[in-house]
């Protein structure tokens, strides 16, 4: 296999010893980054954009994502939560909103930053650079980590179609810690930030920043994790107060697939989700179909960030739930449009380095040797039956081609060519038994003389 210069971070991990090698998640995974070989699966590190949709569907809970523990809050003098839009989806309804926010401060953390707060600002922001940017078009919103890995893996020549705003998560953090530094004469580096995800991407996002060589956030800890200690805690007579400022309906609304082109307003905009569905769409805009829409939403997970591998409601419970919490908060906005244009006209917004591919189909560094593995590849591929599957422990039969091409598999993974060889074999033991060397045939009378 090619070696890579990448190096690579991923949340989301294989344990061994519960992975049987039933190949539900070589058929389930959009980027076709994992092949079971020897019983076992194996995640190839150049082709994982860490969507979680592996985790979703293995039924041995094999796939898990690595996430933060509430121990890392120990690391740092003042601790601030993060928690995403999605997670206010993940509470049955009449949970106080104050309630939930008040938890969060019992369970260890000293203050909370809505991340929907710093979504209505990155809102005005992106809806400043539609305006003042019309070379490119379609935009695609980078607030999904999942689809950002998605383009740099599968599609890199759309990398100049994402908008270079970073995502809430990241300002949310940033705005957090000067606010903190300013207010309490803090040290930023005495001040963790801790996102509480709703999917492995953000982790890995925090690990592996894309567009920045550095996060702001300090850590991610998942819904999942955190959400029995929120509920043991929940009260409703607790009064919550923050000198961060409170999130409106525009904000919470980007936790749910469409929220985020509400925010930002505008008529001919387009919001996709569901990671296969964002394959489908960024195809047509690599067709140059798509012109004529000024912004795309995509969002790996169905239902939007509420769909995460990560939360613990039914999406379509926390998407109602959401819903009407967006509506109870109104779109009265506390964010202050004219400063967030002036911070933008700073830079404050933008991603200080370009997104760099990340090719995951090289076939070899060298042109001729990879033209001639291509030759090579598609010639196995025409020998292979062409029904995809997945016996061979690869996801469909050019993956398995790709693979007998480098090294990592044989033609007779195929169960087919494989029953082929074996008739083959079967046959050639069948006539060799018919055969006797002269010394021991007999004639029709005996007689041997």
């Amino acid at each position: 296999m090619v070696k890579s210069l990448w190096q690579y971070y991923h949340s989301v991990t294989l344990d061994l010893e519960k992975c049987k090698g039933c190949t539900n998640c070589i058929k389930g995974c959009p980027t076709e980054a994992i092949r079971v070989r020897n019983g076992k699966a194996h995640i190839l590190e150049n082709k994982c954009i860490d969507c979680g949709e592996c985790i979703r569907v293995c039924p041995n809970h094999a796939k898990y994502a690595s996430a933060d523990s509430l121990e890392r809050l120990k690391e740092f003098k003042f601790n601030v939560a993060l928690p995403a839009p999605g997670f206010f989806g993940q509470f049955k309804e009449g949970t106080s909103l104050n309630s939930v926010l008040s938890a969060l401060k019992k369970i260890g953390f000293d203050e909370v930053y809505e991340v929907p707060l710093a979504a209505e600002e990155v809102s005005v922001a992106i809806k400043e650079y539609i305006k003042r940017h019309k070379e490119v078009r379609p935009l695609i919103s980078s607030s999904c980590p999942a689809v950002l890995r998605l383009i740099q893996v599968r599609f890199p020549e759309l990398i100049k179609n994402i908008i270079p705003i970073k995502a809430p998560m990241e300002i949310a953090a940033r705005r957090a810690k000067e606010i903190l530094v300013q207010a309490y004469g803090l040290k930023k580096e005495d001040i963790g930030a801790f996102f509480i995800s709703p999917c492995p991407a953000k982790v890995t996002s925090v690990k592996q920043p894309i567009g920045t060589k550095e996060s702001y956030v300090d850590g991610v800890v998942s819904i999942a994790n955190v959400y029995g200690e929120v509920i043991k805690n929940l009260s409703s007579n607790d009064d919550y107060n923050s000198f961060f400022g409170r999130a409106s309906g525009l904000g919470m609304g980007w936790g749910r697939a469409g929220g985020e082109n509400m925010a930002i307003g505008g008529e001919n905009h387009l919001a996709v989700d569901g990671i296969n569905n964002c394959i489908g769409v960024l195809e047509e805009i690599e067709l140059n179909r798509l012109s004529d829409i000024d912004y795309i939403e995509c969002q790996a997970c169905i239902g939007g960030c509420i769909g995460g591998a990560l939360t613990v409601e039914n999406q379509f419970v926390a998407r109602v739930r959401l819903r009407r919490l967006s509506e109870r908060l109104g779109c009265e906005s506390t964010i202050n449009p004219l400063e967030v244009i002036e911070r933008y006209e700073r830079g404050y917004y933008y991603f200080p380095e370009k997104i760099l591919p990340k090719p995951s189909l090289k076939l070899d560094d060298d042109l001729v040797r990879a033209i001639q593995k291509m030759e090579q590849l598609e010639k196995t591929l025409k020998e292979l039956p062409g029904l995809d599957c997945g016996s061979c422990g690869s996801p469909n039969c050019r993956a398995l081609a790709e693979d007998i091409v480098q090294g990592e598999a044989n033609e007779t993974d195929c169960i087919f060519k494989l029953r082929d060889k074996v008739k083959q074999l079967a046959s050639e033991m069948l006539d060799l038994s018919q055969k006797l060397p002269p010394t021991m045939e007999k004639s029709e009378g005996g007689d041997n003389r």
